[in-house]
């Protein structure tokens, strides 16, 4: 039997050894071939996209260790990694740090292997005390879990009267209040509004904030893919707020705000019916609502909405510690802080929250 010329190219390149390279944010062709793969690979997430590495090193000044692995000039596989070491909260290697999903993206078992090693061996030569991949799927039952987080996620049906007919009756009552209050949505061309909303929740609940300038780094590096949308009252008043990512065929809301009166005003139940309206209109497939502690508020808000909690598999190599670090509310020795920080007057609590939060990812 003949065997024609493009069998043997591709023979040959499946028996090209396959390399570990590190990429550059700078050079823009690997950056694009990082991102082509990443578009077209299954395992790959909206967190895997290179420009990541530009807003953690440019907003947090952690050291990114960008790993690929290539064969004949074919990348099969990335794991984005973030070196991120406190005083406070610990030395770790994490894939990946403010992401709800991480670890290695790769088309075949060599990738992944190669890929892992080339991280344990990065987080020994570091001195860490454990390297943590958020994975999508167990890869290692034999590191330690942390199984504190859930995620939520479902597809949309492709007519917006079918969306809402799939909201809960409890939950859809809520949407329809808001519509009955008069409240509609904005897109809006920067993280303004947003951020006002974002930083007065998160200190009433004792939460920093993070900064500013790193949302607008990630409307920056991610253009339209980021988004901010605002829901205001009959005057114009922003009420509640959320940012989102797009990634193939699917949004992704990821950060959120309020004002006091929101709750009252069904204007979060109200956001979120939005944004699943627009995204229906644009042809998005699916809703991730991506991830919330377990038994906290957030997680029975996203079961309201019909949605059911998926596992996540953090997974960690443990190298100079005994157990998994609890850097998290649900840590009792945080609870003093959280009610310290409460009390703190805005100004000064976004002043001193990025200090804190880039060390917490």
């Amino acid at each position: 039997m003949n065997t024609t010329i493009e069998e043997v190219a591709r023979q040959v390149a499946a028996s090209a050894p396959l390399r570990v390279k590190h990429l550059d944010s700078a050079d823009r062709p690997a950056v694009r071939r990082w991102d082509a793969f990443v578009e077209a690979c299954p395992e790959a997430t909206f967190f895997h996209r290179a420009g990541w590495q530009q807003v953690i090193g440019e907003v947090f000044a952690h050291r990114t260790h960008y790993l690929y692995a290539e064969r004949s000039g074919v990348i099969e596989g990335v794991l984005p990694l973030a070196h991120v070491k406190s005083v406070l909260f610990g030395n770790t290697l994490v894939s990946l740090p403010f992401a709800v999903y991480g670890g290695v993206a790769a088309s075949g078992a060599a990738a992944v292997e190669a890929l892992e090693g080339e991280a344990q061996a990065i987080a020994r030569r570091l001195g860490v005390d454990h390297l943590e991949l958020r994975n999508l799927r167990q890869r290692h039952p034999e590191w330690p879990l942390q199984d504190l987080y859930v995620r939520f996620r479902k597809d949309l049906a492709p007519e917006i009267d079918d969306n809402m007919k799939a909201i809960p009756r409890k939950q859809r009552a809520m949407v329809r209040k808001g519509i009955k209050n008069g409240l509609r949505s904005e897109i809006d061309v920067d993280a303004g509004r947003f951020f006002a909303l974002y930083a007065d929740n998160v200190h009433r609940h004792g939460t920093p904030a993070l900064p500013r300038r790193y949302f607008e780094a990630l409307q920056r590096v991610f253009g339209g893919d980021c988004e901010a949308l605002t829901v205001v009252d009959s005057g114009g008043r922003p009420l509640s707020a959320v940012l989102s990512f797009y990634f193939r065929d699917e949004v992704l809301p990821y950060y959120a705000g309020d004002e006091v009166s929101a709750r009252h005003l069904a204007a979060n139940d109200f956001k979120y019916w939005e944004l699943m309206r627009r995204a229906c209109e644009r042809g998005i497939k699916s809703f991730d609502y991506g991830r919330s502690k377990q038994g906290t508020g957030s997680y029975s808000f996203k079961k309201n909405w019909g949605f059911e909690p998926q596992p996540l598999f953090y997974e960690h190599c443990l190298y100079r510690r005994d157990s998994i670090p609890q850097n998290n509310p649900a840590n009792a020795k945080y609870r003093l802080l959280i009610e310290t920080w409460r009390r703190m007057p805005i100004g000064l609590a976004n002043w001193l929250g990025p200090f804190i939060v880039r060390n917490l990812g």
